[in-house]
């Protein structure tokens, strides 16, 4: 594996060797001693799955309590992946930083805890598959806008058009209002 940071250096691109054959391909997602080896010595709780239509955005979430790291990765389809530092004191705070992971390219992302986190769908769908190191938590979980002039994230947009929207995110607060995390 290959462990490349970002723009945002605590934000990790990873990318497994992959073995290519007649009849496929393997490759290792996770591996903790290679991880660990990496100085990402971690510790999943939680796995998730999820599919969506081409056009939805999903985020930005995070948690003030129970912060979560996540490791994440497309299997089907295409995403626009975009991390947000809201660590309070961070040099990178209020930056962000967003990379294409797609079921061809086998990227993964490894975001911190400490990070808001999103993901727009450009193919005509995406299954997305994320671990945590902390458990989902509902009542501590916030949402950023995705559209904030003041982050000036450039989704890439299919046509131009808004993104589809949960309730939840269609809410979510500016980066000047968000409760950032220590």
């Amino acid at each position: 594996m290959q462990f490349t940071p970002t723009a945002i250096p605590d934000v990790i691109l990873v990318e497994p060797r992959v073995f290519d054959e007649e009849r496929g391909f393997f490759m290792e997602t996770w591996q903790a001693r290679r991880f660990a080896a990496a100085g990402l010595d971690l510790h999943f709780v939680q796995d998730n799955h999820s599919r969506s239509a081409q056009g939805v955005l999903r985020g930005l979430h995070y948690q003030v309590q129970q912060t979560q790291g996540k490791l994440v990765r497309v299997v089907a389809g295409e995403v626009y992946d975009v991390a947000v530092d809201l660590r309070r004191g961070s040099p990178t705070l209020g930056r962000w930083v967003g990379l294409t992971l797609s079921a061809a390219n086998k990227r993964q992302l490894w975001i911190p805890p400490g990070f808001a986190h999103g993901f727009y769908v450009t193919s005509e769908a995406a299954e997305f598959l994320y671990k945590c190191t902390d458990f989902y938590a509902p009542e501590h979980e916030r949402s950023l806008r995705w559209d904030d002039p003041q982050l000036g994230i450039a989704w890439p947009l299919v046509g131009g058009a808004a993104p589809t929207l949960s309730a939840k995110d269609a809410a979510g607060v500016a980066f000047a209002e968000a409760e950032l995390l220590d």
